[in-house]
């Protein structure tokens, strides 16, 4: 038996230990999974839950496999079901790994909520229920397949997969295939295919209310793309939860700043900007189109951009506070990309039916959630223990200091591995920068780090 086959043996029995622990037998009966075909539910979801972890897909895991006793037939059956409350049983599981992570985060401050999509690429399909031809944002370009919208939860440790919608178009013209007419409109098959032809932005309030009132997390914030930083959309939002979000120099956009609209990149240039090396340029609160009063941000960035705008709707917060809890949104990037190229988000199957691809991505996101348990109890001591509460400060977002000293130990580390220079002039080097650094600290943000 090779390492391999010794780690996804071990992997298995880790999933099972953890299947026996959320009782997911128990959520698959709750979320109305619980008439199959061939074998029982929990035996079905298990084999499409463990296929990631064994290094196959469908075909070699399923198919070709002599020692499953199933077929595709029961697979895909499984998986096309209607009938089958795939959101319910994500926001189940969702709910039992939140209550673990709020018993290790005693200041709900840090909780947010986050919201982006990513494009599902389907471009070699061509007979796909609701396939469509969407934007791609990264590169700029139209692709065949969908849109992933997600709601997910952090506390800027860790971060669940809540909820999703698999986003088709809303313009026919645009729909390679349309949806299965047979399917009843009142099943979740049949919902789900009415989300997949609404826009994104009608979808938000409802998929923040949902998650707020099923899951009953204690995030006070939502942190938004720019994609989404419409005043319409921050108005809806408003009456569920504020809203952090980075906005962009729209042309229809204005903002009311002293009794006159501004454009953003013309109140940019109507405010007095902080001098010196100071990252907030400027703050001011302004007031959208439909009178919502909000904090807009402005950050110094690269040379071609120049300045970053950021918007809250929390009035309270202080620049520095707004500009940290938004760092926390890439935690759902971080997320797209370990489904996509590591849990086999798109490759692993190739379905055509609408519900097997529901299906299939809540078992993605299902994954992922399971794996961020998993990391979590293993890195936070208190998770064995309700002592070590008491002696163990809690998981901390990485400070500037932190930061600062990693990069600084590793470039020293690097220095000596070449060799090229005696270990007092490593000293000598590391003593100026390490005091350049305390008088730069000392004398704030307008004097020079190095002079």
């Amino acid at each position: 038996m090779d390492r391999d086959d010794v780690r996804a043996r071990e992997a298995l029995g880790t999933i099972s230990r953890l299947f026996k622990e959320f009782k997911i037998g128990s959520l698959l009966n709750l979320s109305n999974i619980n008439q199959t075909k061939g074998a029982s539910p929990l035996e079905i979801f298990s084999i499409v839950f463990n296929l990631c972890f064994t290094g196959k897909n469908l075909f070699e895991g399923v198919i070709r496999n002599k020692a499953i006793r199933l077929n595709k037939r029961h697979i895909y059956g499984f998986l096309n079901n209607p009938f089958f409350n795939w959101r319910k049983l994500l926001f189940l599981f969702s709910i039992r790994i939140y209550q673990a992570f709020r018993d290790l985060t005693s200041n709900p401050d840090e909780e947010v909520l986050i919201v982006d999509d990513s494009t599902y690429d389907r471009s070699r399909s061509k007979f796909v229920e609701l396939l469509a031809k969407v934007f791609d944002h990264n590169s700029n370009t139209f692709i065949k397949g969908f849109r992933c919208l997600t709601l997910g939860w952090s506390d800027g440790n860790s971060f669940l997969g809540l909820d999703f919608a698999l986003l088709s178009s809303s313009q026919t013209e645009n729909r390679y295939c349309e949806a299965d007419g047979c399917i009843d409109k009142r099943s979740c098959g049949g919902i789900r295919r009415k989300e997949a032809v609404q826009k994104a932005t009608e979808l938000l309030p409802q998929m923040v209310n949902r998650a707020l009132t099923l899951t009953r997390v204690r995030a006070k914030r939502l942190l938004l793309d720019s994609w989404f930083s419409y005043p319409k959309v921050i108005n809806e939002l408003l009456d569920h939860i504020d809203v952090i979000c980075m906005v962009k120099n729209h042309a229809n956009v204005y903002y009311r700043y002293n009794g006159r609209q501004y454009r953003l990149s013309q109140l940019y240039n109507a405010l007095l900007k902080r001098r010196g090396r100071a990252v907030v340029k400027a703050s001011v609160i302004v007031e959208t189109k439909y009178g919502d009063p909000v904090r807009l941000v402005f950050v110094k960035a690269d040379n071609a951009r120049g300045w970053l705008a950021l918007l809250s709707t929390d009035l309270l917060l202080e620049e520095t506070e707004i500009i940290r809890l938004y760092g926390k949104r890439w935690d759902i990037e971080v997320f797209f990309k370990m489904c996509k190229q590591h849990l086999k988000l798109v490759k692993e199957v190739q379905l055509r039916n609408f519900d097997g691809l529901i299906a299939h991505t809540t078992v993605v996101m299902m994954r992922y959630n399971l794996l961020s348990y998993e990391r979590r109890m293993n890195v936070d001591l208190r998770s064995y223990s309700d002592v070590f509460r008491e002696f163990f400060d809690e998981l901390a977002n990485l400070s500037f200091i932190d930061a600062l000293s990693r990069i600084l130990m590793s470039a020293i580390e690097q220095i000596r591995k070449s060799k090229q220079l005696s270990e007092s002039i490593i000293g000598s080097i590391f003593d100026i920068i390490m005091s350049s650094t305390i008088r730069y600290f000392n004398l704030g943000p307008r004097q020079p780090l190095l002079c």
